[in-house]
């Protein structure tokens, strides 16, 4: 097996932790999280410890990402997750209004975003966006869709970003 596969997991206090044919099921403070059964691989529980195992004629393939997404899952019901977006650009501005986004990114109309079920969106600031979660799938891709309502144009590198993201600045054309 891969190393990741073999490293275990510990589970913390206040996390419960059952395994049966059709997946992992993982229930935490921060909420429930579940994982369909990935072929060839089985979980062990021994004493708040998870081992993943390959099962008779199971893939090793499968053992590191199965781990994995165990890993995230325990992380996230405890602790959980979060991405930080920025807006650039003048007059770009976010607010919530409910458990919608409302971004004023340039465009005519000001773009709605409603937060999906299991994520939080939040606005510290006009220009921060603050996205936390216990699924750190569903965490990403929401702030994915919310950097593809305007992303960062290559020459003046408006639009929004996640925080930290480096945006490589073209030269403007030569006359």
């Amino acid at each position: 097996m891969s190393r990741i596969a073999n490293m275990p997991i510990s589970l913390p206090k206040g996390v419960e932790f059952s395994s049966n044919a059709e997946g992992v099921i993982v229930k935490g403070p921060k909420g429930t999280l579940t994982l369909h059964a990935l072929p060839g691989v089985t979980v062990n529980n021994e004493d708040g410890t998870l081992r993943v195992a390959l099962a008779e004629g199971g893939e090793v393939k499968f053992a590191g990402t199965a781990r994995a997404l165990i890993s995230n899952m325990v992380k996230g019901v405890t602790v959980g997750f979060e991405r930080k977006l920025e807006l650039v650009g003048v007059g770009y501005r976010a607010s919530m209004q409910g458990k919608s986004l409302n971004l004023s990114v340039g465009y005519s109309h000001p773009v709605m975003f409603e937060a999906p079920e299991g994520v939080t969106i939040e606005t510290p600031t006009q220009t921060e966006i603050l996205i936390k979660g216990a699924d750190k799938q569903r965490v990403g891709q929401v702030a994915a869709k919310i950097r593809s309502v305007r992303p960062p144009e290559p020459y003046k590198g408006k639009g929004v970003r996640f925080a930290g993201e480096h945006i490589s600045l073209k030269e403007a054309k030569k006359a």
